[in-house]
């Protein structure tokens, strides 16, 4: 039999219990709270999701950044854009601090949780903070603002890629939000080049030839606008030369992106699943009869689950590196004590699982829908529709919007069903 318990002994076995327990329902709370913003959210009650979250993305502690995420894409479904923004700056500013974590800290997360280190953020996760931005600023009608957060996105994709010798390419979409918002400050050869910039990292993006044809003509480069017409199956359009004449561009974000789950082959490890969506593009219909159906840019899900997975190797190395600790934590406890070590050995065990945290309410794709119109006001509605083109019951709602002559106009919706 092995020793009864002493006094002391107990104290630390109640330690390590607690320890234990708070590691567990840590990561219950932030999953039920996390889950209550997103049911609130589908039900089109951002003020409650708000409301939700805010707290939590307004305390500094190891989750604060994960918080802050979801808080201002709530911010952003509620079309408080500048709230949201403030609140994605304070988000990429606690991401691009240093990870520094203590010795003592390191140690913990190998012996119980990688919940013990505070969240730093996943790669994908750090880059699509701008693309949001991004969003917002367009939104606001802030063109050059948008410009510069497509920036910082390539911009640290391509650290990514030099310093961290990660495989990353260029994101094409941050190159066609600073295309579009180039050339609605009419800044033409900008325009022109982050176009082309588009168009050599993904050449089928619907929208984009006629994009280069008409961006070639008006930054003047001649011997590539003859190019593009010899290659390209779509015309230039004349309308954008009438000065009655804007673009209204839907934004449409669809569905939501992966969520993370324990991995199937091992609890200690998570892992990004898809999530399923009925609505699957958007139908942008205008108060004077014209429609228009969104067509995919990005696809958020399916590059995050990739870029993911391009790092899970470290992860559960890492993880393997935890088991062998705790081994060698619990056997040298179980010298002194055995029933204190066969407890400290199952505690451990018991407390390493997934770490869940994500920014869980990315959506699925970012898709655009582009039409021109006489100058004037409008209402205008964007309706979804699922894989077969069907309608389904989300709606915007009606909106009115102003296009002015040879301008963008802005707007943006999700859909989350």
């Amino acid at each position: 039999m092995g020793k009864i318990l002493n006094p002391k002994t107990s104290l630390k076995a109640r330690v390590f219990l607690a320890l234990a327990f708070l590691l567990l329902s840590s990561c219950a709370s932030y999953r039920s709270k996390v889950a209550g913003a997103i049911g609130a959210i589908k039900r089109g009650d951002y003020g409650s999701a708000i409301a939700t979250i805010e707290p939590l993305a307004q305390k500094q502690n190891d989750d604060q950044l994960v918080y802050l995420l979801d808080y201002a894409t709530a911010l952003q479904l509620a079309g408080r854009y500048q709230e949201s923004n403030q609140a994605f700056e304070l988000a990429n500013d606690l991401a691009e601090v240093q990870d520094y974590t203590s010795l003592s800290r390191e140690a913990g997360s190998l012996l119980f949780s990688e919940r013990l280190v505070q969240y730093k953020g996943e790669a994908y996760e750090n880059v699509f903070i701008n693309a949001m931005a991004a969003i917002n600023y367009l939104a606001l009608g802030n063109t050059e603002s948008a410009v510069v957060e497509a920036r910082r996105m390539n911009e640290k994709l391509r650290l990514y890629r030099d310093q961290a010798k990660k495989d990353y390419q260029q994101n094409h979409f941050a190159f066609y939000l600073s295309a579009m918002s180039w050339e609605n400050d009419r800044n033409w050869d900008s325009a022109y080049i982050d176009y082309k910039r588009t168009y050599d990292l993904n050449p089928d993006i619907p929208y984009l030839e006629e994009d280069l044809l008409r961006a070639a003509r008006r930054a003047r480069r001649t011997e590539d606008l003859a190019k593009y017409r010899r290659e390209f199956s779509s015309k230039d359009a004349e309308l954008w030369r009438r000065k009655d004449m804007g673009e209204l561009v839907l934004i449409y974000q669809q569905g939501w992106g992966p969520t993370k789950r324990p991995h199937p082959q091992s609890f200690r490890v998570p892992k990004l699943f898809p999530v399923p969506s009925r609505t699957r593009q958007a139908r942008l219909v205008v108060s004077n009869g014209r429609s228009e159906t969104s067509q995919e840019i990005y696809a958020v899900s399916e590059v995050a689950i990739r870029t993911y997975n391009d790092e899970i190797g470290k992860l559960i190395a890492k993880r393997v590196a935890g088991v062998v600790a705790k081994e060698v934590v619990s056997d040298q406890i179980r010298q002194k004590n055995k029933a204190l070590g066969d407890i400290a050995g199952l505690i451990m065990h018991v407390s390493d699982q997934a770490d869940l945290r994500h920014w869980s309410t990315l959506p699925e794709s970012f898709q655009i829908a582009k039409v021109y119109l006489p100058v004037g006001e409008y209402e205008i509605e964007a309706i979804g529709l699922d894989g077969a083109g069907k309608e389904t019951s989300e709606r915007s709602g009606k909106m009115k919007v102003q296009v002015l002559s040879r301008k963008k106009t802005f707007v943006t919706w999700r859909s989350v069903n």
